[in-house]
């Protein structure tokens, strides 16, 4: 496979030790949770929106508002119930009676990062304002629509176990993640940290190492890392095979999957292993990138037949077998 790149060594050197820096100072307030502060940096460098799923008490919002202060950008928390209106999330007009006009009050969208705490509280009416936002970067207040300023993400989070006062997201809403990252306990090392933290009440800020001017920058230096022809035909035949997972000798998986990724998620995951690379410090992408990635680009993306679920079949599964048999350059 060929390594070009149209970034420069010197350029692609510069661009990690930022983000080491950036995951450093994150590191500062979090402990351990390696993989979620990965898959948020994913996010920020491609400006995909992220899903942080987990039980309460595993610094998911710690991670986020760490991330937002050492990026030195605005930052806005949402607290989702299920007595959210729209107009608590994107604003809305007010009429001030001395001018005798409206006014528009703007909502905690208007933010570089907004954090979307337990988005599956939020009614069918809030999901669909905030689909706007996600998908055109733009929310209309009144007659008037607003561009959102960039760099702007979403990084939701949500409890698996909780089932009561919940809404389950729509498809159209959960496609809309760039990524779905199932985050873990921590090891026995790093609970003895947090524990030993937490007696002590530590508490420790990160201080701003990157501007969110640097961000966008970076994000365009992210879309010139290379990706190889035969890397992108893997990208497809992996997304394929979830919709026909009959091309690659895994007809049985048909009986299992009822509805396979969309091409959407072909360009999520060409776009998150590029910046993968850049994090590893390579101005190209390997098979190895995608396959890393795939899980949390692909599993909330598939949807599973109710005799997949009675037989304990998850996304993950599905996944697994996929990336055996599909053929790596």
């Amino acid at each position: 496979m060929s390594q070009e790149s149209l970034l420069s060594a010197d350029v692609v050197s510069k661009r990690k030790e930022q983000i080491d820096r950036l995951r450093s100072e994150i590191g500062r307030v979090v402990v351990g949770q390696e993989k979620m502060i990965s898959r948020l940096l994913v996010g920020v460098l491609t400006g995909g929106h992220v899903l942080l799923e987990g039980v309460p008490g595993l610094a998911k919002t710690t991670a986020i508002r760490s991330l937002a202060v050492a990026l030195d950008a605005r930052f806005q928390r949402i607290q989702f119930t299920p007595d959210v209106l729209p107009a608590d999330l994107i604003g809305t007009m007010i009429y001030v009676p001395s001018q005798g006009t409206f006014q528009t009050r703007k909502g905690p969208i208007f933010a570089n990062f907004v954090l979307a705490d337990e988005i599956n509280r939020a009614p069918s009416k809030v999901q669909s304002a905030l689909l706007e936002a996600m998908q055109e970067r733009q929310v209309t207040i009144g007659e008037r629509t607003w561009s959102l300023d960039a760099p702007f993400l979403v990084l939701a989070t949500q409890n698996p176990i909780e089932q009561e006062g919940v809404y389950p997201l729509p498809e159209a809403q959960i496609d809309r993640f760039m990524l779905k990252v199932k985050i873990d306990y921590p090891s026995l090392d790093e609970e003895k940290i947090v524990f030993d933290r937490g007696m002590k009440n530590f508490a420790d800020t990160p201080r701003p190492v990157l501007k969110a001017s640097d961000i966008v920058e970076i994000q365009e230096d992210v879309e010139k890392i290379y990706l190889d022809p035969s890397v992108r035909d893997y990208i497809v035949d992996v997304v394929r095979t979830t919709r026909n997972p009959e091309i690659h000798g895994l007809a049985e998986l048909k009986r299992a999957i009822e509805f396979g990724a969309s091409p959407r998620a072909s360009l999520c995951l060409g776009k998150g292993a590029k910046a993968l690379a850049l994090l590893a410090g390579r101005g190209y992408v390997t098979p190895q990138d995608v396959k890393d990635l795939a899980y949390d680009a692909l599993r909330h993306r598939i949807v599973l037949t109710y005799e997949a679920e009675a037989d304990d079949i998850t996304a993950e599964d599905v996944i697994s077998r996929i990336l055996d048999v599909v053929p790596v350059p």
